[in-house]
């Protein structure tokens, strides 16, 4: 009796299969079972002793078989040199990370749903709040120290708009100190050319006032006007500039705050001890930080210019 080849042993589940009978060959119908000698007509091979018997001495307990579990060591060991696996179970998450931004209730890192590292706060955020601005980065108790890469990035970047405008302003004081030593210089054509440059001050600064927003409350003889501008990197807005008018009155700190709403800048300056979180207010004709506690109208007068920095340091320690 041939073996059994290693495919159809590999796939048996029992110790003994039916054996085919040859098509046409009526006395090849049947055997003798090797246990009790009597022809079965659909006899059955014992898969670990290859002995032929009758459905009653099928199987190996019932024919005392000398090879016990024979057949399914073969099967075992055929598996395990092909390397049969069964297919994996999907891997479930059973984690409940959740979305940092306290008002969000997406679970992140999940098959449907993935998350963003934020390096500048070390928390993790669904995309909806990955963007700094959209879960209020410079606001969030950072996991662990906040990376130093990060908060030199953002030091360096205030520092570095800070010198640019204190270089554009003395330039531009130059640039009028030589203006009107020219004007000098002329004798009376300078006279009338200053009268000129005058009348187009008068000119400019008229438009200003007429273009300039502010509260309605504030005085017409208590109005300052000025040109407001806020750095590229501390706004969202489309247009980070504007001419408003403000209280003479008013405090530096108090004229930041209605500055950084108009102009859609975050401002945290009462939620952060960070002076690389603070928002400051650099005067472009004086080339100076001016001191939150500081008159505006002591400092700036109409057609002056002021910018909001962020991270350029305290004007009380310089």
């Amino acid at each position: 009796m041939a073996p059994a080849t290693s495919s159809a042993v590999s796939n048996v589940s029992e110790s003994f299969t039916p054996m085919a009978q040859p098509e046409g060959d009526v006395e090849g119908i049947g055997a003798h079972c090797q246990y009790c000698r009597q022809l079965d007509f659909l006899p059955f091979k014992c898969e670990s002793c290859r002995g032929t018997f009758c459905l009653n001495h099928r199987t190996e307990t019932a024919h005392d078989c000398p090879k016990p579990g024979e057949w399914a060591r073969r099967r075992n060991a055929l598996n395990a040199a092909s390397n049969v696996q069964l297919p994996s179970k999907p891997t479930l998450f059973t984690h409940e990370k959740q979305c940092y931004e306290s008002s969000c209730k997406t679970l992140i890192f999940t098959a449907l749903t993935t998350g963003v590292h934020c390096s500048g706060c070390n928390r993790d955020y669904c995309l909806k709040h990955r963007m700094e601005e959209d879960h209020d980065c410079r606001n969030v108790t950072p996991a662990g120290a906040r990376p130093q890469n990060a908060m030199q990035a953002r030091q360096a970047q205030g520092l570095a708009a800070f010198n640019r405008l204190k270089a554009w302003a003395a330039d531009k004081r130059a640039q009028e100190g030589k203006r009107k030593e020219a004007s000098a210089s002329l004798g009376l054509g300078g006279l009338f050319k200053s009268k000129k440059v005058g009348t187009g001050k008068v000119a400019e600064d008229a438009a200003l006032k007429r273009a300039a927003k502010g509260d309605a409350s504030v005085p017409q003889d208590k109005r300052l006007y000025l040109y407001v501008e806020a750095s590229a990197d501390t706004t969202k807005s489309k247009y980070p500039t504007g001419k408003f008018f403000y209280n003479k009155e008013w405090s530096v700190g108090r004229v930041l705050d209605a500055a950084a709403k108009s102009l859609q800048v975050e401002n945290i300056n009462n939620r952060s001890n960070n002076e690389e979180d603070k928002l400051r207010v650099f005067h472009v004709q004086s080339g100076q930080l001016l001191k939150f506690q500081e008159k505006i109208g002591d400092r700036c007068q109409t057609g002056n210019m002021i910018v909001l920095l962020r991270g350029v340091g305290d004007p009380d320690a310089a």
